[in-house]
């Protein structure tokens, strides 16, 4: 609303109630603002910590010399103790690199809002907005926005708004009072493409993506999922929109859900389910079936650190050779990687276009990071969005046979049950060439699974070649995929600007690999490959392009990158002979 370009980054445990004031219980929540953004996640200026337990969760995000806001109202002996401090921090000096500035948040919110006529449990919960009127002066925020929103957020409660809006009032007017705020900060503005913009997730533009591309290609949307963190936003905002032709089935399990998907390809429609990396491991032998069965289908994976039940609410970038070759037999499938929040949207649109138009399941890999994080988008008009046209067979068309394919792509026609003249067989065994009927020959066999790989191959014609951010040949080739763009962006123009020679080659197109990855490759003397794992990108590009020396940094902490982290890196590497 102030102009901002902006992202956002959730950090949240998996605990269940957790003790009062124990570590494990603290929630975070990070926002990005400036007039361009691209970072999910970093070291950050300003902490507002609201409890002892906050303070030691989250003091690794803040950059040496930054402010810190504490409650001071909160900062009693018992809370302290919970919280892991043998002192005081407010008091030890452990703090004396960062300015701090103790607030007594809690107590004069309260005596604002029982001045308003709140009761005391309901003048208990105003503390938050009189921390956000400290921030809102220390960055220069138009109070009045901030004013009209929560007026529209409690419209039906009257006494609620006046009571926030006096308390961040109130919050406003003690950080303008108090010396230890000696100045204030102002964002420029973003400049931005003129357009309807709002603030979306990750996991809401996979939603919307999906729900595009299923208006542009003319066929109904259907999702069949089971409810997983941190995937779940997905199921929920499709099952808002039955207005747009989208049917979603909340299933008993992950295999019913991605198994009641592929009946809504078989039967015609754009089929989607959606989970994360244990929910995928759960349905490997269905996505079997479905490229056994050559019908399109859309597997998102909202990542999460593992294995098994592993970090439910933390990221990695550790599915990824589980999605290339985690099934039996050879079984491949498109592979996508969507880089940002924002880009979910276009990564979910070019998923369901490619397996649709290449009758093949794809696989977008998002993480928790991006799915849950936000940022500014641009609303598209569908009309703009690439044309999508599944291969329907036609009624009563004299030459259809199920496996029959398209000489270019090697997808084979989509015969809609009911559809006049064209029944059909299709299943998990072996079918034989053309006819679809069973077949154990093993002259059948080896012709078949040429051509699902060679399918999946043949994608690469039909996707952008990979960009180069920066020289086109250089010392260090920075590599990356998915949602670690914006810190691999970030540390990149960092070390450019120190005149050193190197250029970042980040990958959304994982499977197939983009036609000129070994041409870029080859200009380069060094290639580093960063990615939030222990190095599958890395593995894979060994496997795929074995030619080239691939170094790894990795991190696998369940934090994103820190810009600084990378820079460090990079140079580490360039120093090296």
């Amino acid at each position: 609303m102030s102009g901002n370009d902006l992202s956002t980054f959730p950090d949240y445990p998996a605990e269940i109630r957790a003790p009062h004031n124990t570590v494990a219980g603290v929630s975070g929540y990070q926002v990005h603002i400036g007039s361009e953004i691209h970072t999910i996640g970093d070291k950050c200026d300003v902490l507002v910590a609201m409890n002892p337990a906050s303070l030691r969760a989250n003091l690794q995000w803040v950059n040496m010399g930054g402010t810190i806001i504490v409650d001071a109202d909160t900062f009693v002996e018992r809370a302290i103790t919970k919280a892991g401090y043998e002192s005081n921090p407010l008091e030890d000096g452990s703090l004396s690199s960062y300015n701090l500035i103790k607030a007594p948040i809690s107590s004069a919110a309260k005596q604002v809002a029982l001045e308003q006529g709140l009761e005391l449990k309901e003048a208990d919960r105003t503390k938050n907005m009189y921390a956000l009127g400290m921030v809102a002066f220390m960055f220069d925020r138009d109070l009045q926005i901030l004013s009209n929103q929560i007026a529209a957020k409690f419209k039906k409660k009257p006494k609620i708004s006046e009571t926030n809006i006096a308390v961040l009032k109130a919050g406003y007017i003690y950080a303008e009072s108090i010396e230890a705020i000696e100045s204030r900060y102002h964002i420029p503005t973003a400049t931005l493409e003129k357009g309807k913009y709002r603030n979306i997730s990750g996991n809401i533009a996979t939603a919307w993506g999906l729900l595009a591309a299923a208006e542009r290609s003319g066929r109904p949307l259907f999702l069949g999922s089971y409810p997983i963190t941190p995937a779940t936003d997905i199921l929920i905002e499709l099952a808002k929109h039955k207005s747009l032709n989208a049917r979603v089935m909340q299933c008993e399990d992950e295999i019913a859900g991605i198994c009641s998907s592929i009946g809504a390809s078989y039967a015609g429609s754009l089929a989607v389910t959606s989970t994360s990396g244990p929910g995928l491991s759960l349905k490997s032998e269905a996505i079997g079936l479905a490229v056994m069965t050559e019908l399109p289908l859309v597997i998102v994976d909202v990542q999460r650190g593992g294995p098994s039940t592993g970090l439910p609410t933390k990221s990695e970038q550790a599915d990824l050779l589980q999605v290339l070759y985690g099934r039996n037999g050879s079984c491949p499938c498109i592979v996508l990687a969507a880089t940002s929040p924002n880009d979910c949207f276009e990564t979910a649109y070019m998923a369901a276009k490619l397996s649709m138009e290449h009758m093949t399941p794809t696989i977008l890999m998002t993480d928790g990071y991006i799915g849950q994080g936000s940022e500014l988008f641009r609303i598209p008009k569908v009309a703009d969005m690439p044309s999508i046209t599944p291969p329907i067979a036609e009624k009563n068309d004299p030459n259809y046979k199920p496996y029959r394919r398209d000489d270019k792509t090697l997808a084979r026609k989509w015969a809609l049950p009911g559809t006049q003249g064209l029944e059909h067989r299709v299943g998990g065994l072996e079918k034989s060439d053309i006819l679809g009927a069973v077949s154990t020959d093993p002259n059948n066999h080896e012709k078949m699974v040429y051509y699902r790989n060679e399918k999946v191959q043949r994608v690469a014609d039909y996707i952008p070649e990979q960009n180069v951010i920066g020289e086109e040949s250089g010392d260090l080739l920075v590599v990356s995929w998915g949602g670690t763009k914006g810190q691999t962006y970030i540390a990149v123009k960092e070390i450019q600007k120190q005149g050193k020679k190197v250029s970042l080659a980040h990958f959304k197109y994982i499977m197939p690999l983009p036609k000129n990855t070994a041409e870029i490759f080859a200009k380069f003397k060094k290639i580093l490959v960063c990615e939030l794992s222990d190095g599958q990108f890395a593995n894979y590009l060994r496997m795929v392009h074995p030619q080239f020396t691939y170094r790894k940094y990795n991190k696998i902490k369940g934090t994103p990158f820190t810009t600084i982290e990378l820079t460090n890196a990079i140079n580490q590497y360039l120093k090296e002979e």
